[in-house]
């Protein structure tokens, strides 16, 4: 049995592990907090969203980047400030432009498959998430943006998605709790939203029942290849210099924004840029606030805020793109834009008791994930998933769980035994 370390325990690492223990591997996964899910996987927008697949290398993006660049509470927002990484980033961020089409296709068909996989998983295992299937409802202000949304429906089309386009009176009988004037939307049945938090931290307790090694509090300080083992240095959080190293036969690094430093280490260059997001979890403390809070996922395309509502007391609201480095402080000019939102989208919402939280995407300039080998031949990445790690996260993870197999048995070790397949 080939022993494997995964590093991170978000959502990319925790569903990494699942797929490598189902295939039979022996599986050590590291993460820094105490529990899974601290980051990036505790209050992202709820959207499994296939709908959201359009990656952002489009040069309408960087032509909103210098519009909003001074204005603080705009959708999209970029320090000024000049870093090397962040230089290097956008302009490989331009150069991927070309490949608008072709990764809005495959990114879509990768996000339908994942739901298969992360249904399967949730069912088998039991775990639950919030999970309401009642589709994503994108909705848009003006023409222009509607007749845009119509030219990528055909490139999701081509990725297997099918959404239709519904007009204002179709739009108010999706969603009654509406409120506003839009010149149209389109529907995703398809869609589904849930708590990736709870998603997250129910199988990582099933990954333990099934015999992955979870270490939590490690700081993973170093690691290191010589192409036939892997060590893993690690610290243990607040307890000082105290040290230890662990060695496996490979290592998976998934560890969001931090994989850049750690793949440096490896011998690899994943440019990875933290992408800050914001959001807001409004307490539906009375039954009017619950009636008036929507039940069906939007996507407002104007304003670039997603929404899921999750179980009957929590209404989850977010979204925006900072680019400001390795920055998590919860600015209250950007938190009020989400709930100036609700004001007006839901007014009969109460939106007294409001929890913000604010988290760093790890986005690659091409806008899709890392998933595959390293430099050396017992290296392999699952990361820079960007503001789709919860839709994509259970299909890369066997992906590349298939990746780490397949390389085994080439190398001629005895074939892998899938469980549970």
């Amino acid at each position: 049995m080939k022993s494997i370390a995964v590093i991170g325990g978000g959502i990319t690492g925790v569903t990494t592990a699942y797929a490598l223990v189902k295939r039979g591997f022996a599986v050590t996964l590291f993460e820094k907090h105490r529990y899974a899910a601290m980051e990036t996987s505790f209050a992202n927008g709820g959207q499994l969203s296939a709908s959201n697949a359009e990656v952002w290398t489009h040069w309408s993006t960087i032509l909103k980047g210098l519009k909003w660049m001074l204005k603080s509470d705009a959708p999209l927002l970029v320090n000024p400030k000049p870093s090397w990484h962040k230089l290097s980033w956008f302009a490989e961020f331009i150069s991927n432009i070309p490949q608008y089409r072709q990764n809005t296709v495959e990114t879509a068909r990768m996000a339908v498959a994942a739901r298969e996989h992360l249904f399967a998983w949730a069912a088998a295992e039991g775990v639950d998430f919030d999970l309401k299937k009642e589709g994503i409802l994108h909705i848009y202000r003006d023409k222009k943006g509607f007749e845009h949304a119509g030219e990528v429906s055909k490139l999701l089309a081509a990725g297997g998605l099918p959404r239709r386009a519904v007009t204002p009176a179709e739009m108010r009988a999706i969603e009654p709790t509406l409120a506003g004037s839009y010149y149209g939307g389109y529907y995703t049945e398809s869609d589904a939203t849930g708590d990736i938090h709870k998603f997250t931290v129910g199988l990582s307790e099933a990954i333990e029942r099934l015999g992955v090694r979870c270490l939590y509090g490690q700081d993973v300080l170093a690691l290191h290849s010589d192409t036939d083992t892997a060590s893993v240095v690690v610290g243990n959080s607040g307890s000082g210099t105290v040290q230890q190293t662990h060695r496996f036969d490979s290592i998976i690094v998934c560890a969001g924004v931090n994989s850049r430093a750690f793949a440096a280490q490896l011998g690899d260059r994943v440019n990875i840029y933290p992408v800050k997001g914001y959001s807001i979890t409004v307490s539906l403390q009375d039954k009017q606030s619950q009636q008036a809070a929507p039940t069906v996922s939007l996507l407002d395309d104007e304003t670039k805020l997603v929404t899921s509502r999750l179980g009957i007391d929590r209404f989850r609201v977010a979204g925006t793109a900072e680019f400001n480095g390795y920055n998590k402080d919860i600015r209250a000019d950007r938190i009020r834009p989400l709930i100036d939102w609700v004001n007006q989208c839901f007014p009969d919402v109460n939106t007294r008791q409001v929890v913000p939280w604010a988290g760093l995407r790890p986005m690659m300039p091409n806008m899709m994930p890392r998933v595959g080998r390293g430099r050396c031949p017992n290296v392999f990445y699952n990361t820079g998933h960007g503001h789709l790690g919860w839709t994509l996260s259970a299909v890369t993870a066997d992906m590349i769980a298939g990746v780490v197999a397949q390389t085994y048995d080439r190398r001629g070790y005895a074939p892998l035994q899938i469980q549970g397949a």
